[in-house]
């Protein structure tokens, strides 16, 4: 039988992270050990969706209520296909679902002796360049981070309503080779952003994330942008993909959004199916965070995977960072 055992984690940043939702300075991570009759563990991590309502405290509750359904889904002890899909059905979509799910990929992995990725069919990990995100700040903030992260390739700006074109320029001045996304987190409307697109297209961006609200995604109908747009909080899991199709060029799959990796790796099948081009993100989560959605970034033609560069200190057996150049986890850590 299968055990498991669910904690709430603390995690400082670096410094105050500001979106147009808010600023953080901790993340709080329900990380869940689950312990085969043999003694091998599979771990995972979730955040959550905060914008959905989900808290650490309630991830925590559902977790431990369908402890004895887990269980019940690998009688022997055992993780297969089946106990996977059985996952799907008993937990919804969000960060509850992602910690059992990815907890299940680990220990599955750990039972076989066949890494992750190679259970999931994809071909040997290669290493991906991962976008750094900057925050909101003042000017002088934005221009100090900017020198930073000279090191990095690939950068993704915070904006919001008010800061935004003056953020790409301060950035692009202190940092000119870099390539530039900007994420408005659901801020602007249509009006703002047509009036903003030929001027970001002028300063070399290469995409938009979620400029609009979600359930407001139909101000973009008959939109002829001259940069892609992507969709993030507007497309949380499989249901939700077919009110995007159209309207965003770019998915962004994040695995506390659609409940793991299962469905994250189905729903990849399917946006890249419908022609469209795929992103992962995540939710400032530790390496073990990052593991399973690394698996995912090997579909994906934007990376957005630095959430323990954030951070003051990562995991044991942290993935490695070099220059925004992330490497395959080690198993020991994850998968």
């Amino acid at each position: 039988m299968i055990t498991g055992t669910v904690a709430i984690e603390h995690w400082e940043l670096r410094e105050p992270f500001e979106i147009a939702r808010g600023v953080m300075t901790t993340i709080p991570l329900v990380v869940l050990t689950l312990t085969d009759p043999l003694g091998r563990v599979g771990r995972a991590e979730a955040a959550g969706v905060d914008y959905d309502g989900e808290t650490p405290q309630g991830m925590l509750s559902q977790i431990e209520q369908v402890m004895p359904l887990i269980a019940a889904a690998a009688p022997d002890g055992l993780v297969h296909h089946a106990t996977l899909q059985a996952v799907q059905e008993l937990l919804p979509s969000g960060g509850a679902r992602n910690a059992v799910d990815c907890a299940l990929w680990d220990l599955r992995a750990k039972q076989t002796g066949i890494p992750a990725w190679q259970l999931a069919g994809l071909p040997p990990l290669r290493p991906l360049t991962t976008v750094f995100t900057l925050g909101l700040g003042t000017e002088s903030d934005t221009r100090r981070k900017a020198r930073e992260a000279r090191g990095y390739p690939l950068l993704k700006l915070k904006c919001d309503a008010e800061r935004h074109i003056d953020v790409v320029r301060w950035v692009r001045e202190e940092h000119p080779s870099a390539r530039i996304a900007v994420d408005a987190n659901q801020s602007w409307n249509r009006d703002l952003l047509e009036r903003l697109l030929p001027q970001l297209a002028a300063l070399g961006v290469d995409m938009i994330e979620q400029p609009v609200p979600r359930f407001e995604d139909a101000q973009l109908d008959g939109l002829r942008a001259p940069l892609p747009l992507a969709a993030d909080e507007s497309c949380a899991d499989m249901a939700s993909l077919e009110a995007v199709l159209g309207r965003y060029q770019f998915i962004n799959i994040k695995l506390d959004k659609c409940g793991g990796l299962t469905e994250a790796l189905a729903m990849s099948n399917v946006v890249l199916a419908h022609g469209l081009q795929l992103m992962v993100g995540n939710m400032c989560g530790t390496s073990l965070g990052m593991a399973p959605g690394f698996l995912v970034g090997q579909r994906c033609g934007y990376v957005d995977l630095d959430g323990p560069l954030l951070h003051t200190h990562d995991r044991p057996q942290a993935i490695v960072y070099a220059d925004g150049v992330m490497h395959p986890p080690l198993p020991t850590l994850w998968g």
